[in-house]
């Protein structure tokens, strides 16, 4: 099944580029924030995280949140959240009725109290691993709780073990995967390393094209074709820093087998001219 996929920029923080790629300088860069719309032929508009939004700034006012703020720099405004670029769209934050969570990061929640009448999709791991953050341990996870809606448990719908599926034989090495929607369209798969419980998914786009949207798997295009690890510093950022590592070197065999297999990263600048689905 076919489904049409829109991305968005939603804000954007900054960083040294030489902790993305140790053969770069130290420069400060912006790293764009994208999210994903899925179009579904029976399910509606389907909202792959939400990007930035305001609501990160209030969420840092205090200590220890603010140090969050203090280390990834963080530009949005209201017009650039996905709640006013889908409106600029003509469609309203109560057409999207599901919105799929990658993981629990600042830059891929901010906006999920912007959609008041959506359901919540997610790995129950991947949950389970902030659910009672607060303070310097949520602070250590990159999870900021003002941001979770206060209603998020009842409106929360986990992706349970039965959907595990088998993924096709031109995933491979990713074998195992999650049938979300239990008709094939939307195949999960999980990406450790970076987030517990960290959600990648395959999907046929309206191009009959395949595309495989990696949240923060990596942060740059350029990282999976070439195998490139960030800087040894990015440790710290990383739930688990090895499997972190093993994830990447899998991508990286991915596009060797399936270089025409689109792969999009979250953060990754190219992406907005090299796919067709920004707009």
């Amino acid at each position: 099944m076919d489904l049409k996929l829109s991305l968005f920029t939603v804000g954007y923080c900054t960083s040294r580029e030489h902790f993305i790629f140790p053969d770069r300088p130290w420069r400060r860069i912006s790293i764009p924030a994208h999210c994903a719309l899925i179009e579904h032929p029976t399910r509606g508009l389907i909202l792959i995280d939400t990007g930035y939004a305001p609501a990160f700034f209030q969420a840092t006012q205090r200590l220890p949140y603010r140090i969050f703020r203090w280390l990834t720099p963080t530009v949005v405004t209201p017009d650039d959240t996905i709640r006013a670029q889908l409106a600029s769209r003509k469609i309203g934050a109560d057409q999207v009725k599901t919105v799929l969570i990658t993981h629990f990061h600042p830059d891929h929640i901010a906006g999920l109290n912007d959609f008041p009448d959506a359901v919540y999709l997610f790995l129950p791991e991947a949950y389970a691993a902030v659910r009672t953050r607060r303070g310097l341990a949520a602070l250590n996870a990159a999870f900021l709780p003002d941001l979770m809606p206060p209603d998020f448990e009842r409106r929360a719908q986990p992706i349970e073990p039965d959907r595990v599926c088998a993924l096709p034989g031109a995933y491979v090495p990713f074998a195992q995967g999650y049938d979300i929607l239990g008709d094939g369209s939307l195949l999960g798969v999980s990406l450790p390393g970076h987030a517990h419980g960290q959600l990648g998914l395959f999907l046929h786009d309206q191009f009959s094209h395949p595309v495989f949207l990696i949240a923060d798997a990596c942060w740059h295009s350029r990282a999976f074709r070439e195998l490139i690890y960030p800087h040894p510093l990015t440790n710290r950022l990383q739930a688990d820093a090895a499997a972190y590592r093993q994830t990447l070197h899998r991508l990286h065999h991915l596009h060797r087998r399936q270089p025409d297999l689109t792969i999009v990263p979250f953060h990754c600048p190219e992406v907005v001219t090299t796919t067709p689905y920004f707009r």
